[in-house]
């Protein structure tokens, strides 16, 4: 049996039989919530048979549940003819291996159980590869558990001597495979950033969906951009970013990406290994944080997903809330502000579709300070100027004046704007006049009644 096949012998199984472990710990030592272990078994596949609940002031050293408990446990395993035990925490490996010698049964930690969620639901080539790179850091410091065969020299005529132990030689096929990954991985990262070069030049907002698993994030891609990413009531339902480009009312072309979910205590080797694909967050233009506001426990995903973000250096990218799900509280769709009067959180219903006229406009409002909506009056010899305005499709409405010059009212990325004057070898200064009815008095070429929109 090779090292990959003995990988696939720890991952859960459709139909296994499952003993679930949960410990009541001081917020010191860790919490996690049983309501939520209940969806992460689930969403394995497993079939959970029978609890093992207990409270401690700390973990054990050797058992994590203790001495007393363990013998429960195994007692319980052979009751229910268990496959595999599954602890809602996070495992030693001394630990893991001291319970499956107790139990006689596999053991699970937390992070191995969401690894092997990811593991099944990966789809695309890039999302595989990062799986495969958090399992193997995961597995590479808990090669000794249950493969005690393992530490003895290789024997045999010829292979005689202080050769390479096979503990050694996994070890070694871990780190060689683990670099192969990150090389690729290496290679996508690179093409991302293409990617993103790209849209800075076209100065097109990204907006990245994040929020807690399960909070509605792939139902409100779906609604924006008439996309089909696979949504379902169960934890990461989907993993591979899927990006779309959209028109926002009011602010014009934007790229919608919605990313993977985030959970309370996200495995710090997921993090990692879903670096490349995070960045897609850390470079947005404005974060759409994505809530269940039915959750008894909102405030506490909220808090996790702020400290992912921390984590993955996003948490001083721009955020809106988005409160999904209102029509289960019976509530109507509203638009709360700050102390600033700026757009704070939405409130609305994904897949009602209701409140998306609020999300719109509050999207359009906290990316205003990145974009110029103004009129302008172009002397004849700007005309050069006016065809790139209207090669980028931003010019709302335009009037000829007697004089030759040309009053435009454009609206576009402030970036854009400014590198289009100065080529043209004008200030916003020398451009800008006031709004239309303030025009007509100053300025005669302006006839408001033939005013058009461009086509």
């Amino acid at each position: 049996m090779d090292l990959f096949e003995r990988t696939e012998q720890v991952r859960t199984g459709a139909g296994e039989r499952a003993i679930l472990v949960h410990m009541d710990l001081p917020d010191a030592f860790g919490r996690e919530d049983l309501e939520e272990f209940h969806h992460l078994v689930v969403s394995s596949g497993v079939v959970p048979v029978a609890e093992l609940l207990g409270k401690r002031d700390r973990p054990d050293p050797a058992l994590f549940i203790g001495s007393g408990k363990s013998e429960e446990l195994a007692q319980l395993v052979r009751q229910e003819e268990a496959d595999v035990v599954l602890f809602n925490h996070a495992l030693s490996p001394a630990q893991e291996r001291n319970l499956e010698r107790a139990a006689k049964c596999r053991v699970l930690d937390r992070t191995g159980l969401i690894l092997d969620i990811f593991a099944q639901r990966a789809r695309t080539h890039e999302g595989r590869l990062q799986v495969e790179l958090a399992q193997l850091r995961h597995l590479a410091s808990r090669l000794v558990r249950g493969w005690t065969h393992l530490e003895r020299q290789k024997g045999g005529i010829g292979l005689r001597g202080p050769g390479e132990t096979q503990l050694e030689t996994d070890r070694r096929l871990i780190r060689d495979r683990i670099r192969a990954i990150e090389a690729r991985l290496e290679k996508v990262r690179k093409q991302r950033e293409q990617g993103r070069r790209a849209r800075d030049r076209s100065e097109t907002p990204l907006i990245s969906l994040v929020g807690y698993t399960n909070a509605g994030k792939s139902t409100l891609f779906n609604a924006l951009t008439t996309g089909e990413v696979y949504v379902a009531d169960q934890l990461f339902a989907t993993l591979d970013p899927t990006l779309r480009k959209v028109r926002v009312p009011g602010v014009g072309p934007a790229i919608l990406a919605d990313t993977v979910g985030f959970i309370r205590h996200l495995p710090h080797r997921l993090v990692e290994a879903f670096r490349a694909t995070l960045e897609e967050t850390v470079n947005a233009s404005l974060l759409l944080h994505i809530t269940d506001c039915s959750a008894e426990e909102r405030d506490d995903n909220v808090a996790s997903v702020n400290e992912v973000l921390e984590e993955i250096g996003a948490d001083q990218v721009p955020v809106l809330h988005v409160y999904n799900k209102v029509d289960r509280l019976g509530d109507a769709p509203r638009l709360d502000r700050d102390e600033q009067g700026r757009p704070w959180r939405v409130w609305l219903s994904a897949r009602e579709q209701q409140g998306f006229e609020l999300l719109h406009q509050a999207i359009a409002e906290r990316l205003a300070e990145h974009w110029v909506d103004r009129w302008l009056r172009l002397p004849p010899e700007a005309g050069r100027l006016r065809a790139r305005l209207h090669e980028a499709g931003e010019v709302l409405a335009e009037e000829a004046g007697t004089d030759g010059a040309m009053l435009l009212r454009v609206h576009l990325n402030r970036v854009h704007f400014e590198r289009l004057l100065r080529e043209a070898g004008l200030s916003e200064k020398d451009v800008s006049v006031p709004a239309p009815q303030v025009a007509e008095g100053s300025a005669h070429s302006y006839n408001p009644e033939r005013s058009h929109k461009a086509g």
